[in-house]
């Protein structure tokens, strides 16, 4: 894989980190800025942590990271299913405690990754 290709994925990893490691009131925004449901922060993290494993194998991501990234899936996969619905709304963005250790865990891979947890949230663009 080219080294563009492993930037590419790089960025895309950290788009998705900013994105959860952002404040509930700028997560809330941005998915009204977007018009997309809460559980896109989810899945946005979803596809680049699937991708994230063509980091590991060219060493641009350590195990610390890794741990982190999978404690997130974890994180993730245990607040799913329809008896979770509540913890997908905007007003759980800021309330409920999985969401809140989504955010700590995030911010310190930011911070592993890319020296710090201060970046913008990604634009999307969607297809209707």
């Amino acid at each position: 894989m080219e080294a563009t290709d492993l930037s590419v994925l790089r960025r895309l990893l950290i788009d998705a980190l900013a994105l959860l490691a952002a404040d509930a009131s700028d997560q809330t925004a941005w998915v009204d800025r977007h018009h997309v449901m809460v559980d896109e922060i989810a899945l946005n993290f979803d596809d680049a942590f699937r991708m994230a494993g063509r980091l590991i194998e060219h060493q641009q991501i350590g195990g610390s990271v890794l741990a982190a990234l999978r404690e997130i899936d974890a994180l993730f996969a245990s607040m799913s299913g329809p008896e979770h619905m509540d913890r997908w709304t905007s007003d759980a963005l800021s309330r409920d405690q999985g969401w809140n250790q989504v955010r700590r865990l995030a911010r310190q891979v930011l911070i592993e990754l890319a020296g710090g947890e201060d970046h913008p949230l990604p634009n999307i663009q969607v297809i209707r």
